[in-house]
C-alpha cells in the first residue's frame, strides 16, 4: 500500500507539473493512439522534435522553415535514448498536402521547406499544427518512422530555463565564433559584428566590431550566451556548418537536462519556476499519451543516457539541383541507420558500425 500511495503521489506531483506545457495536435493524420485516460507505455518510441526558426519581428505571414529536425529514438527497453538529427538540406520527396487553407500539390525539395508548405496561409497555433503534420508525413516517407508523440521546440525559449537554473555548463568541441552578438570596439558596447543575409548566412563583417567567441573547453554559459551559441553554424572553427549546430543543439539539451536534474529537482526553491520555464519551451503532441504516463514510463533514463548520433558521417554530402541549390543527399549509411530506427535495432546497428556515435 505505501509503494501505491508513492506511485499515486508521483503521477499527481508529474500531472501539476506538465500543466505548463501547451498541448496541442500537431500530428494531425500520423497521430497513431486514441486518447485515453491512462495508459501503460510499452514498446519502442519515436518522438519527433522540431526546432523552428523565427525570427524577432518577423512578418507572421512569412513562410517559417524548421531549423532542426531530431527524431529521439526510446528502445523497447526504456533504458536509453538515441537523438538522430535529419540534415535540413536533405533533398527529399513532400506528399501532398492540404492545410484547410492553402494547397500544397507536392514534391522535391529540402527537407526544412516541408513545415514551410504545411503552414503556408495559416498564423499562429493552426501554422504550428499544418506545417508540423506535413514534416512528421515527409518524416514518415522517408524513413518509415511513424511518430508516436512530437514537440516544436523553441530554442529561445530556453534563456528563461537557463535562467531558473543560474547557468548550464558543458563541453564546446570547437571553438564558435557568433555572428550575431559582440562588441563595440571604440565603445566596448554590445554591437553586431555581422551584416547577415535574408537567409540568415553571413553577407560580411562590420568594420569596428568584435563578435563574441566561445573557445573549445569547458564553458558555462550564461542565459544569453546559451541562446546565442546555439544559433550558430555559419563561422564554426570545422566548418562544419549545420551538422555543428545540429550537435551543439543536441549537446545543450542533454546539458541543461543534466543540471535541471542535479540542481533544479532537488532545490524546493527552483523547481517551479524551473518547470514552468521548461514547460514553456515547446509546444507538444503527447500522441494520445497522457504526458505524466510518458513521463512515468521513461523515469529511469537519465541524462547521460541519451546518445547523439551522426547522419552522413557529420559531412556534408552534397548535389546542385536546378532551381533548389545545394542539397543535402543522406548516405547508404544513414538510410540504414533510420532503418534501424524504425526496427528498434539501434544497439546492434551501433555495435556494428561505432562511428555514427558522436563524440561528446
Amino acid at each position: 500500500m505505501g509503494s501505491g500511495g508513492a506511485v499515486a503521489a508521483m503521477r499527481a506531483t508529474v500531472s501539476s507539473a506538465t500543466k505548463s506545457v501547451k498541448q496541442q495536435n500537431l500530428l494531425g493524420a500520423v497521430r497513431r493512439a486514441p486518447e485515453r485516460e491512462h495508459v501503460s507505455v510499452t514498446g519502442a518510441k519515436n518522438i519527433l522534435l522540431v526546432g523552428v526558426d523565427t525570427r524577432k519581428n518577423q512578418d507572421p505571414s512569412a513562410l517559417t522553415r524548421s531549423d532542426s529536425i531530431i527524431i529521439l529514438h526510446i528502445p523497447a527497453g526504456h533504458d536509453k535514448g538515441y537523438m538522430v538529427s535529419l540534415p535540413r538540406d536533405s533533398y527529399v520527396s513532400i506528399p501532398a498536402y492540404d492545410n484547410g487553407k492553402v494547397r500544397y500539390r507536392g514534391g522535391k525539395a529540402k527537407i526544412n521547406a516541408a513545415f514551410a508548405f504545411g503552414s503556408q496561409g495559416l498564423t499562429g497555433d493552426k501554422a504550428l499544427s499544418g506545417g508540423f503534420e506535413l514534416l512528421a508525413l515527409t518524416v514518415k516517407k522517408l524513413t518509415g518512422i511513424t511518430p508516436d508523440a512530437g514537440a516544436i521546440v523553441d530554442f529561445q525559449g530556453f534563456y528563461n530555463v537557463v535562467r531558473v537554473l543560474g547557468h548550464v555548463c558543458m563541453y564546446v568541441d570547437e571553438t564558435t565564433k557568433s555572428v550575431h552578438k559582440g562588441r563595440d570596439n571604440a565603445t566596448g558596447e554590445p554591437a553586431v559584428p555581422y551584416k547577415l543575409n535574408s537567409d540568415g548566412t553571413v553577407r560580411h563583417k562590420i568594420a569596428g566590431t568584435t563578435p563574441n567567441t566561445y573557445k573549445k573547453g569547458d564553458h558555462c554559459f550564461t542565459p544569453a550566451e546559451a541562446l546565442d551559441f546555439v544559433r550558430q553554424r555559419d563561422l564554426l572553427q570545422n566548418r562544419d556548418f549545420d551538422y555543428g549546430r545540429q550537435r551543439h543543439q543536441q549537446q545543450f539539451l542533454r546539458a541543461v537536462l543534466k543540471q535541471a536534474v542535479d540542481d533544479g529537482l532537488s532545490s524546493p526553491q527552483k523547481l517551479p519556476g524551473l518547470l514552468k520555464a521548461i514547460g514553456q519551451t515547446m509546444t507538444v503532441d503527447d500522441g494520445g499519451i497522457p504526458l505524466e504516463d510518458w513521463v512515468f514510463a521513461m523515469r529511469g533514463i537519465k541524462p547521460e543516457d541519451l546518445v547523439t548520433l551522426k547522419t552522413n558521417d557529420g559531412k556534408f554530402h552534397s548535389d546542385q539541383i536546378p532551381g533548389v541549390g545545394s542539397v543535402e543527399i543522406l548516405t547508404e549509411l544513414s538510410l540504414q541507420m533510420l532503418k534501424a530506427v524504425r526496427n528498434d535495432d539501434l544497439a546492434a546497428f551501433i555495435q556494428s558500425h561505432p562511428e555514427v556515435v558522436a563524440q561528446t
